[in-house]
């Protein structure tokens, strides 16, 4: 719709919304992955998280929006050939939510030949793809566990690069792909490839609300907002608002929040306890705890913050136990209750 339900009128869901934020505070966390029942929101808050973003600084002209504060490795190739760097000139511009839509075709995600140019002109140029366009944003996938196979591999290849590299019909094209990835679906039709899993920082679960009272103010609110989307925006607009400025704020603030040892020990711990593979699970969640310590204006990260983020920092990285029929995230709660003070 042109008029986004704004994502602070969203009912519940605090812990899609937790991962959604901390997310746009520290985008090294690796994207959001969001399972559940049709109807809960989940299309909804990416959607309206694309209208809350502060802007971003690009170089002007440039059809990747480098960021001019960049080294030069790290900017397009047009940037380079043409010498912008930090002082070149620059504008503010909204951050990217790319759709990448499940019938994509591989020329559209990653880009082709500029037909136009080559049969008007003679000239073989490259028309950049939906990853272009999300470099230095967000690329969203909807029903992502429905995503064809070809396009996974891509995908996977892309996000663990940075970069985007086509070459085909005569071209030979990089560009950075910096991106974070948000994927939601239901998963009753069907499993995500363990690749793709693995390069979500943060999973959540979202359900139907079991409260009688939130099932009421989510009616309202809808309708409210189908009757006249401007003036319920209008409604949140301070809320917005105050939502963006303490974004701004946590990003700024988060270079300098450090993790303590007690913080990283009870990380491990939990890690260890759960067995998890490798170390990105303690990687990524000191790293949502702090984003969450910004994102609140705390002094330091508390062991009150990795309580909060465990479940969604861990709970896609566990084995399946065929000793324990509980969910990942009720495994999860039940070794943050053991291990991590209240």
């Amino acid at each position: 719709m042109a008029t986004p339900y704004p994502f602070t009128a969203i009912v519940g869901q605090e812990e899609m919304k937790r991962a959604l934020l901390a997310t746009v505070v520290d985008p090294s966390l690796g994207g959001v992955l969001i399972l559940g029942d049709r109807g809960t929101g989940k299309s909804t808050a990416v959607r309206g998280l694309a209208a809350l973003l502060p802007p971003m600084r690009a170089l002007a002209d440039c059809r990747y929006g480098c960021d001019p504060r960049a080294g030069a490795a790290r900017l397009c190739p047009e940037c380079q050939a043409a010498g912008r760097h930090g002082r070149s000139r620059s504008a503010l511009r909204p951050v990217p939510v790319v759709d990448l839509p499940l019938g994509a075709t591989e020329d559209r995600v990653v880009g082709a030949l500029d037909l136009e140019r080559a049969l008007s002109q003679g000239v073989k140029a490259f028309e950049p793809g939906l990853l272009a366009r999300a470099h230095r944003g967000f690329l969203y996938i909807d029903e992502v566990n429905l995503l064809e196979d070809h396009l996974v591999d891509l995908l996977i290849d892309v996000a663990a690069s940075g970069e985007n590299v086509v070459e085909r019909e005569g071209l030979s094209v990089r560009h950075p792909a910096r991106f974070v990835l948000v994927g939601s679906g239901n998963p009753e039709e069907g499993e995500l490839r363990p690749q793709l899993l693995d390069r979500f920082g943060l999973a959540v679960d979202v359900g139907t609300p079991k409260d009688i009272g939130q099932r009421i103010e989510v009616v309202r609110r809808r309708e409210d907002y189908e009757r006249d989307p401007e003036a319920f925006q209008q409604t949140w607009a301070a809320e917005q608002a105050r939502l963006r400025r303490q974004l701004q704020g946590a990003q700024r603030r988060l270079a300098e929040l450090a993790v303590s040892d007690e913080v990283l020990t009870l990380a491990a711990q939990l890690c260890l306890q759960l067995g998890t593979d490798g170390l990105r699970g303690e990687i990524t969640l000191m790293r949502a705890a702090r984003a969450l310590a910004a994102l609140e204006g705390a002094a330091t990260v508390t062991p009150e913050h990795l309580r909060r983020m465990a479940a969604p920092a861990l709970r896609h990285r566990l084995r399946r136990n065929p000793l324990d029929d509980a969910g990942s995230g009720v495994r999860v709660q039940r070794a943050v209750d053991e291990l991590v003070p209240a």
